[in-house]
C-alpha cells in the first residue's frame, strides 16, 4: 500500500499537477527556478519582466500570480496572456497587441485631419488596443458635440498588414448642426420669456444667427446660463431665486435641441439693516462704511454686495493689511421682504501664490502677459489685483477671452493661478469705404499688426482720401521699451485738408512725433510727445476773407506735450461703468516759427442703470494762446460736426460776417450728456438707442474788426440716435435738433458715421 502511494505521488509530481495548489499559494510549494516567455515578436522578456510581481527564487505564489496577470493586461501591450508552471519553470505564453501603421479620417470636413488627431492618443507605432479605439470614437464624437454636431458618428475600421501591423481608418459622417429649436421657461412670472431670452448665452436658431454659433447646442453653456439666470435675478432684489432644473431635450430626427428652464422667482426683496464689523485695529468702522455700495431700502442686489466686498478689501489693503477676507453674512426677513446684510472684516489666512500658468496662448509670448499681471509667484494671495489684471489683459485687445482661475498648490497656504486665454486675430488688411457728414465719402487702405511677433507691438501703416483729407500715416509702439513700464512710439505723417465748405483755404501738414508714456499708478499714467511739423495755408481764392488771406504761407511747428491721464472706466472699447480725465499741456517755441501754448482737458463719466441702460456724461475744453505773436489759423479749434451734434463742422465760433468763413477759436467747451438704451433687438445685433444733449460754445480770437462775428454765448442742441456695432463696421446715426444757437452758425440735422471692412 505505502508503495502504491509513492508511486501515485511521483506521477503528479512529473506533470506538475499539485491538489494542494492553493497550500502552494500560502508559501508551501515549489520554488520558481526560471521564468521563461514565448511568443515575443517586438516586446523584450525583460520588459515583461518589469510587470511581474515573482521574480526567480521566489515561490509559486498564486496571489502575485493573479497581479502580474492584471499588470500585464493592464500595460495595453498584449492581448492575451496566459501562465503555466513546469516543474520550477513559470512558463509566460504571449499574444502582443498589434502596432499601429496609420490613422486615417474619412468623411470630415468641419473637423481637419490636424484638429482630430489633436484630441486622440493614437499615433502611428504606438500599440494597437481595442480600448483604445473606444476612447478615440469618444473624444471624437466630443470634438462634434462641442460644435453642435450631435448627429455626429464614427465607425473605426482595423485593416491588419504584415508584421503585425494594423491601418485604422475613422469612418466619419458628421451630420449637421445640431440648433437649439426652442428656449422656453417655466416658473417665471416676473419677467417674460423673451426677456430672459436675452440675458442667457443659448439663443434660438434664427436667419441672423447664420454666422454665429450662440443657437448652437452647447452642454457647458446651459450651465453657463444658469449662473446668468441667477445673476440676471438676483441683481434686481429677488434672493431666493432658484433654477430647479435645466433640460435639453434632443428632438427625435436628431436635428435640434429644445431647452427649458424651471425656476423659482420669490418674492423680490430690499437692503434691511446694514452693518460693518472689522476685526482690524488699524481700520475704523467709519473708514469701512464710507466706501459701502448697498443702503438701506435700496433694491437687493447681490452684484452690489460683491462690489462692496471689493471695496472693504481694497481698504484694508490700502492700511497695510495684505491678508484680508470680508464676509458678508445675510439673513432674510420674509415677512418684511427685507435682507440684512453684516460685511465682517478680519484678518485672513496666510495665503502666497506658489506659480502662476498662462495656457491658450499660441501666438503670444508669456512675457506679454505676466508683465500686465500685477501679482508675482511668492507674493500675498490678493483678489483685487488678480481682478485689476484681468481687466489690463481684456484691455489690450488681444484676446476673445479671458479667465483667471486658482487651486491650492503644493501646501494649504499655496496657491497656483491658472491664466487661460483665447486669443484673436491682432493683424488687419484691409480696404475700407465710408461716408460721413463730416468728411463725405471715403476710403483706406491699411496694414495693421497690434501685437507684432508676439510681441505686444502695434505697427500700422495706412492711408485715407475723402472728400475732404488725405492722410498717409506711419506708427509703432513698442509697450514695454527697454523691458520698463514705458510705451515708447513714433509716428510719421502727411496729410492734406480741404476747409472750402467752411472756409476758403486748404492746409498741408508734413510731420514726425516722439511718443513717451508711463504707468504713475493703476489708473493714472503721464503721456511726453515731441513733434516736428510743417503746415501750408493753400488755395485761397481772392473772394477769401481778408483774416485768412493774410494767413497764406509755410509754418513750422516744434513742440512738447505733456499729458495725465486718469483712466477707471471698466472697459476702454464699450464702457458701462467709471470716468476718465485726461489733460495735455503743449508748449511750441523750442525752434520752428511757432509759439504758443495750448491746453486741452477731457473728461467722462459712465453709469450703469441697469443692465443694457447706460448714462454718460462727457466734456472737453480747449484753450490755446500765443507766446509773443497771434495764433495762427492752423493752431486754433474747429468745433461742430461729430463732436458738437446739429452744427456742421466749424459751425460755431468765430466767423467773417461778409464771406461766412469760419476762422476757428483760440478758447472752445463742450459737455454732452447722453443715454444709451437697447431696442428690444436681439443683443447679437448690437443695436441701440441714445438721446442726447450737447452744450457748448467756441469763441476767442487775436484779430479784430467790423467784419468778425464772435460771441461766447452757450449753443445746445439735443437729439436721438441709434448706433449699430455691424460686422462691417461701426455705424452713428444721429438726429441733432439745435435750440440755441447764435447768428452765423451753420446747422446741420443729420450727422452720420459709416466704415466698412471688407
Amino acid at each position: 500500500m505505502r508503495a502504491w502511494i509513492v508511486g501515485l505521488i511521483a506521477i503528479i509530481a512529473a506533470f506538475g499537477v499539485w491538489p494542494t495548489g492553493q497550500a502552494e499559494a500560502q508559501g508551501r510549494g515549489v520554488v520558481i527556478q526560471n521564468i521563461v516567455v514565448e511568443g515575443t515578436r517586438r516586446i523584450d522578456p525583460q520588459t515583461i519582466g518589469t510587470y511581474l510581481k515573482v521574480r526567480v527564487g521566489d515561490r509559486f505564489d498564486q496571489g502575485k500570480l493573479d497581479d502580474s496577470l492584471k499588470a500585464l493586461y493592464a500595460s495595453g501591450l498584449f492581448r492575451d496572456v496566459s501562465f503555466r508552471r513546469e516543474g520550477g519553470t513559470l512558463v509566460i505564453r504571449i499574444v502582443e497587441n498589434p502596432v499601429i501603421n496609420r490613422v486615417a479620417f474619412e468623411g470630415n470636413r468641419k473637423l481637419d485631419d490636424g484638429e482630430l488627431r489633436g484630441e486622440i492618443d493614437l499615433r502611428p507605432r504606438s500599440v494597437y488596443s481595442r480600448q483604445k479605439i473606444q476612447d478615440a470614437v469618444r473624444k471624437i464624437l466630443a470634438a462634434y458635440r462641442a460644435r453642435g454636431r450631435f448627429a455626429a458618428t464614427v465607425n473605426p475600421k482595423v485593416i491588419a498588414r504584415t508584421q503585425n501591423r494594423v491601418d485604422l481608418v475613422f469612418e466619419i459622417s458628421e451630420g449637421p448642426k445640431t440648433l437649439v429649436q426652442r428656449v422656453s421657461f417655466i416658473g417665471n412670472r416676473t419677467y417674460s420669456d423673451s426677456t430672459l431670452r436675452e440675458s442667457v448665452s443659448t439663443k434660438e436658431t434664427a436667419l441672423w444667427r447664420l454666422l454665429g454659433s450662440s443657437d448652437v447646442y452647447d452642454p457647458a453653456k446651459l450651465k453657463r446660463d444658469q449662473e446668468l439666470l441667477r445673476r440676471f435675478y438676483f441683481e434686481r432684489g429677488f434672493a431666493e431665486f432658484r433654477v430647479l432644473s435645466a433640460v435639453a431635450e434632443l428632438s427625435p430626427d436628431r436635428q435640434g435641441f429644445f431647452v427649458t428652464f424651471t425656476v423659482s422667482e420669490g418674492p423680490r426683496y430690499r437692503f434691511g439693516k446694514i452693518e460693518v464689523v472689522t476685526e482690524l485695529r488699524r481700520v475704523q468702522v467709519n473708514t469701512l462704511r464710507s466706501e459701502l455700495k448697498v443702503s438701506s431700502g435700496a433694491r437687493f442686489n447681490a452684484e452690489k454686495v460683491q462690489d462692496t466686498v471689493v471695496a472693504l478689501t481694497n481698504v484694508a489693503g490700502n492700511h497695510g493689511y495684505a491678508f484680508v477676507r470680508v464676509v458678508p453674512r445675510t439673513r432674510v426677513n420674509r415677512e418684511t421682504r427685507t435682507v440684512d446684510v453684516t460685511f465682517t472684516v478680519q484678518e485672513g489666512p496666510k495665503v502666497f501664490v506658489e506659480r502662476i500658468e498662462i495656457v491658450g496662448n499660441i501666438r503670444t509670448r508669456d512675457a506679454v502677459i505676466r508683465r500686465e499681471i500685477l501679482i508675482a509667484e511668492g507674493d500675498a494671495f490678493n483678489t483685487t489685483k488678480i481682478r485689476l489684471s484681468r481687466r489690463r489683459l481684456v484691455n489690450l485687445g488681444f484676446f476673445e477671452k479671458v479667465e483667471i482661475s486658482n487651486r491650492v498648490g503644493s501646501a494649504p497656504d499655496q496657491m497656483i493661478l491658472t491664466i487661460k486665454v483665447d486669443e484673436k486675430a491682432t493683424g488687419e488688411l484691409s480696404l475700407g469705404a465710408g461716408f460721413s457728414t463730416q468728411d463725405g465719402p471715403l476710403g483706406t487702405i491699411g496694414m495693421r499688426e497690434k501685437n507684432f511677433m508676439g510681441r505686444g507691438q502695434d505697427l500700422s501703416l495706412s492711408f485715407l482720401i475723402s472728400f475732404r483729407q488725405t492722410n498717409l500715416n506711419l506708427s509703432f509702439t513698442e509697450p514695454y521699451f527697454l523691458n520698463r513700464n514705458l510705451s515708447a512710439g513714433f509716428d510719421l505723417f502727411r496729410k492734406t485738408s480741404n476747409y472750402s465748405d467752411e472756409s476758403n483755404f486748404d492746409t498741408r501738414e508734413v510731420g514726425a512725433r516722439l511718443r513717451f508714456s508711463y504707468r504713475i499708478t493703476e489708473y493714472l499714467k503721464q503721456n511726453w510727445t515731441y513733434a516736428l511739423e510743417h503746415k501750408s495755408i493753400t488755395n485761397v481764392p481772392a473772394t477769401a476773407s481778408p483774416f485768412i488771406i493774410r494767413e497764406v504761407g509755410s509754418t513750422t511747428t516744434s513742440s512738447v506735450t505733456m499729458g495725465l491721464v486718469h483712466d477707471t472706466r471698466d472697459n476702454r472699447f464699450d464702457p458701462t461703468d467709471g470716468y476718465v480725465i485726461s489733460v495735455s499741456n503743449s508748449v511750441a517755441g523750442l525752434g520752428g516759427s511757432e509759439r504758443f501754448f495750448q491746453t486741452v482737458a477731457k473728461a467722462g463719466y459712465w453709469y450703469s442703470v441697469s443692465p443694457g441702460w447706460v448714462f454718460n456724461v462727457l466734456g472737453e475744453a480747449g484753450n490755446i494762446f500765443g507766446m509773443g505773436e497771434d495764433v495762427h489759423l492752423q493752431n486754433r479749434f474747429f468745433v461742430g460736426g461729430n463732436n458738437f451734434r446739429g452744427f456742421k463742422f466749424g459751425g460755431i465760433g468765430p466767423r467773417d460776417r461778409l464771406t461766412g468763413d469760419a476762422l476757428g477759436a483760440n478758447h472752445y467747451w463742450i459737455v454732452t450728456a447722453e443715454m444709451a438704451f437697447p431696442l428690444g433687438l436681439p443683443k447679437e445685433f448690437g443695436i441701440n438707442g441714445r438721446v442726447f444733449t450737447d452744450v457748448g460754445s467756441a469763441f476767442g480770437i487775436d484779430v479784430s474788426g467790423p467784419r468778425l462775428m464772435d460771441s461766447s454765448s452757450p449753443r445746445v442742441s439735443v437729439g436721438v440716435g441709434v448706433s449699430w456695432r455691424s460686422p462691417l463696421g461701426p455705424l452713428r446715426f444721429d438726429l441733432g435738433f439745435p435750440i440755441f444757437k447764435q447768428e452765423g452758425d451753420r446747422t446741420q440735422l443729420i450727422n452720420f458715421r459709416f466704415g466698412t471692412r471688407f
